[in-house]
């Protein structure tokens, strides 16, 4: 079978592999679609944190059921399933506690162990969630976009209070369509007039501010003075990151969903004033998964207009390059077998 691997920054190779073997516990899936995210595009950049090379990306899999044995869910040859790709242990007390996306142990396919660039891939049964109602299109995104539904309800969103997402890429905007589910007013923030466009106009988020000097003030204006009650960085950036808690309410929380890989400095009298809750947002769990799948399948969010680049498995690295380049109009782009 073929399969890509980025053998090391900047290089992808199409290669060939026999076919995996039949283990006991997991089940071989054939791959139809798959989703580039931010974690693939910063590997092939070389600045992943928590990466090694060579590796084989992708994580976000619709795949359909090649072998399998008998299990609890009744999966069957043939079903389609989405993958959750977050192995955990399940014995450390992160998972004890059911915060299995934070498991001290924890390994991503794509990231510390081979993901679904490949036709095929045989991953363990506990990893499975049926998805026969859903689109291989709808199926590819549930991962991204159960990163955004679990900081949603990590941050308790409450309806009609103000919040700021800082960041319009296929995280940014999970969190920012999962936010008005919730019934929040939710404000974006980028510095690309583009993306704050597509979330205005095409994704329908109720306010768009260009990121700079006079955000903190716009900000103000739209809220009457009395700023976001909570902030969402979904950019990984240092500088955004740092920045972000001036667009804070006082009694605010601040949410940080993007990774950066680095020391970030906060003012500790600024964050003392305002009683900050601070909180970091990791991966999801089994029940953000399943909240997004009744999401799409009560038609509530977006498919068509968040993908917005589709290209075939022999064309993906021939067009990896021009995904890494905002001017492209990227959001999220995913790859058909």
């Amino acid at each position: 079978m073929k399969y890509i691997v980025c053998e090391k920054p900047g290089l992808f190779k199409l290669k060939e592999k026999s076919n995996p073997q039949k283990v006991e516990g997991q089940a071989i899936l054939g791959v139809k679609k798959i989703g580039i995210c931010g974690t693939d595009l910063h590997a092939y950049k070389g600045n992943q944190a928590f990466f090694t090379y060579p590796r084989i990306l992708g994580h976000e899999l619709a795949a359909e059921v090649i072998d399998i044995e008998e299990n609890n869910q009744n999966i069957k040859v043939g079903d389609k399933v989405i993958v959750m790709p977050y192995i955990s242990c399940g014995q450390c007390i992160a998972c004890k506690n059911g915060k299995t996306n934070c498991c001290t142990e924890l390994r991503v396919l794509g990231v510390h162990t081979d993901g679904g660039m490949q036709e095929q891939i045989s991953v363990p049964m506990n990893l499975l969630i049926p998805a026969n109602k859903l689109s291989y299109a709808e199926m590819a995104i549930v991962e991204p976009l159960a990163i955004g539904a679990h900081a949603i309800r990590r941050a308790e969103i409450l309806p009609n209070e103000f919040i700021v997402v800082v960041g319009c890429g296929p995280i940014g905007i999970g969190i920012m369509k999962f936010a008005q589910i919730a019934g929040a007013k939710v404000i974006a923030i980028d510095l690309d007039p583009g993306r704050l466009s597509y979330a205005k106009d095409k994704i329908g988020i109720d306010y768009a501010v260009l990121a700079g000097a006079t955000a903190v003030d716009k900000i103000a204006e739209i809220t009457k003075g009395e700023m976001a009650t909570a902030v969402f960085d979904a950019t990984g950036n240092k500088e955004a990151m740092e920045h972000g808690l001036n667009y804070m309410a006082n009694g605010g929380r601040f949410i940080l969903v993007g990774l950066s890989n680095g020391i970030l400095e906060f003012d500790h009298p600024a964050i003392h004033a305002k009683e900050t809750t601070l909180m970091c947002s990791r991966n999801a769990t089994l029940e953000d998964f399943e909240y997004v799948i009744a999401i799409l399948k009560m038609g509530k969010f977006p498919v068509d207009i968040f993908i917005t680049h589709n290209v075939s498995f022999a064309q993906m690295i021939h067009h990896f390059d021009s995904w890494l380049d905002p001017t492209n109009g990227v959001i999220k782009a995913t790859v058909n077998f």
